[in-house]
């Protein structure tokens, strides 16, 4: 049963994110993290992610601006390095507090806590008018890889900032998305090399199974979602979207997830 179900939020997540504004890895790993502990979680999404970067990889990347990748790009893998194993610490560290809930012992795991905070944080961001509107200069793009690659190598969320910095980077459309597709590649192959180290330094209890199918079924999922994009509504989605999101953060923080 959890197979069916991550693998079903894997389709509808990887449809939605032609509409929500949201990546992947943020509308998944929610779901994921119902089933397995949260570092264990943002691993297997990543892999699922980095799977479907690479099938857009050969669809645009030739398409790639080879001096933002690589002024965006360094300076992100270093900080996805930095956040990825910043996570690995958190993971290890002893609850927060812990209370009983309809009978269960509910425990604030510090983990979780950064995740939750950090999923409420890019829902607030995507929804503020401020930072829409906001964009930085190209000789920003290193500060930019630095915050994005932080991000996406603790918790996944490293789309939002890194269109912020790609927007006004002086590239075309077509290498805009391609360049955004090598990027999150980039980040996306840090991130697993440190979660697959620490792994086998403490073996972790990853079902591989499910890992699969939500990759099969994140390909179905955008093949579907294009093939929809005339026929939904994207702000009544948006907002679906964010609610469900905050509620997933909001329990995490408490230790309900």
């Amino acid at each position: 049963m959890s197979t069916l179900i991550i693998a079903v939020a894997a389709l509808l997540a990887s449809a939605l994110t032609l509409f929500s504004g949201f990546g992947l890895g943020t509308l998944l790993m929610p779901v994921v993290a119902l089933f397995f502990p949260v570092d264990v979680a943002i691993a297997m999404t990543a892999v699922v992610h980095f799977a479907n970067n690479i099938f857009k990889l050969g669809l645009v990347g030739l398409h790639a601006d080879r001096g933002v990748v690589l002024r965006f790009g360094i300076p992100a893998v270093i900080a996805a390095l930095l956040g990825a194993l910043l996570l690995g610490e958190l993971t290890q560290l002893a609850p927060l507090a812990e209370y009983t809930l309809a009978g269960m012992t509910m425990q604030m795991m510090p983990v979780k806590l950064v995740v939750g905070i950090v999923i409420i944080l890019f829902v607030a961001l995507e929804f503020s008018p401020r930072f829409s509107a906001m964009t930085f200069e190209p000789k920003y793009l290193p500060f930019g890889g630095l915050i994005s690659g932080f991000f996406g190598g603790l918790s996944g969320h490293q789309g939002a900032f890194r269109s912020l910095f790609l927007i006004k980077a002086g590239i075309s459309k077509e290498q805009f998305i391609a360049t955004g597709v090598v990027l999150a590649v980039l980040v996306d192959l840090t991130r697993m090399a440190i979660y697959g180290w620490e792994a086998s330094l403490q073996p972790k209890n990853v079902d591989w199974m499910p890992v699969g199918i939500a990759t099969l079924a994140a390909f179905a999922g955008a093949f579907i979602g294009a093939r929809m994009i005339k026929k939904l509504t994207i702000r009544s989605i948006q907002i679906i979207v964010s609610v469900l999101l905050v509620v997933v953060g909001a329990g995490l923080i408490a230790g309900v997830i």
